[in-house]
């Protein structure tokens, strides 16, 4: 059975190009990618269409506005936590969503790896959060690295 990454996927050109690299790196590994609609107001067809097109072997985009606000943005401000630091908190939040869905997929594509294209202070995050939801998970090369 060929090894499965998932990819955290924006649609932007170092995540397209990552799409063909991690395949090479890892022996004909299938990529499979997962774009969130956090109500970014980007074309999320056009995006699922550039993963396909990048070679993916299959392109989730999952609409979870409401799942977002409900479960993260509202728990947030009704306990009247301030924003700290120069990150949004919007995004914090986004990215503790997005490595819930990443770990979802995952298990879901029997894929052995999860791969993402962050940087710095957004990667320690998106990785803390991979950990604390699955010990077992493998990073994959970050995209774009």
């Amino acid at each position: 059975m060929t090894a499965r990454i998932v990819l955290a996927y924006t649609g932007d050109g170092d995540v397209c190009e990552a799409v063909r690299q991690l395949a090479e790196i890892d022996d004909g590994a299938e990529v499979v990618t997962l774009t969130l609609d956090l109500g970014q107001g980007r074309d999320l067809e056009e995006i699922r269409d550039r993963a396909l097109s990048a070679g993916a072997v299959r392109a989730h985009v999952l609409d979870v506005r409401d799942e977002f606000v409900r479960d993260f943005v509202l728990p947030v401000l009704q306990a009247g936590v301030a924003q700290t630091g120069p990150a949004p908190l919007a995004e914090a939040l986004g990215q503790t969503l997005l490595a819930q869905k990443l770990v979802e997929i995952a298990a879901i594509e029997t894929a052995r790896s999860i791969a993402h294209g962050e940087r710095g202070e957004h990667r320690q995050r998106l990785e803390a959060s991979l950990a604390a939801l699955d010990d077992d998970v493998q990073l994959a090369l970050a995209a774009g690295k």
